[in-house]
């Protein structure tokens, strides 16, 4: 058996074979007997599956991350628009492994297992919008600051994964619905940061109310 294979290739493997099998491998032994590769080796990269898994998202999150660096235009966006054209890079990105993305994540039997998957791609995400500079209203006290910022960095979190889940949900053609969804989102979030909230509130609360009606 062989004991070189690169941290990509052995999860491009291991996706593979989840997409295939549709299920994890029966153990690190047997996968790696299948992949002709010693069990060893694929212990330096990942202590297990479930950290082969969490890296499997994080390296979606870098590959966006690493389209946007190539495109000039994004380095001139401001915070909003540079979120915006995140969230339209990383969604491509998984639509590109849409198949692996509904098998990992529409686990209904284990929401804290799914959460865990995503926990790399939450760190990443955080540091990516903290690195935004996005502009709040500031507030006289040190410690309401911080519930502030920890806020907007959770609320923030939680934007991307509502956003995840209306995606797995949509099945319009090339997801446009959820292109529509980015926007209003994004627009609403930026929105409640300032005094003029009413108007996009109301704006993304029709849409959702109207795809809701029309999914019946």
């Amino acid at each position: 058996m062989e004991n070189k294979k690169t941290s990509a290739e052995i999860m491009s493997a291991y996706m593979n074979h989840r997409l295939e099998k549709g299920s994890r491998p029966a153990s690190v032994y047997a996968f790696c007997r299948d992949l002709e590769l010693e069990e060893a080796a694929f212990y330096k990269h990942y202590g297990s599956f479930e950290a082969l898994e969490k890296a499997v998202f994080k390296a979606f999150f870098d590959q966006s991350m690493e389209l946007l660096a190539q495109n000039k235009e994004y380095q001139r966006f401001d915070a909003k628009n540079k979120l915006i054209a995140f969230y339209y890079t990383f969604f491509e990105v998984l639509k590109a492994n849409r198949s692996y993305v509904l098998l990992a994540l529409n686990d209904a039997k284990d929401k804290l297992k799914v959460l865990a998957s995503l926990s790399a791609l939450k760190k990443g995400y955080g540091e990516y919008v903290d690195g935004l500079g996005i502009e709040t209203a500031e507030l006289p006290h040190e410690k309401i600051e911080k519930v502030k910022a920890r806020s907007l960095h959770e609320s923030a979190w939680a934007q991307l994964l509502f956003t995840l889940r209306f995606w797995l949900e949509d099945t319009s053609p090339d997801f446009e619905k959820t292109d529509v969804f980015i926007e209003k989102s994004v627009n609403t979030a930026f929105a409640l940061l300032d005094a003029t909230t009413l108007n996009s509130v109301f704006d993304l609360g029709k849409f959702l109310y109207q795809e809701k009606i029309m999914s019946k």
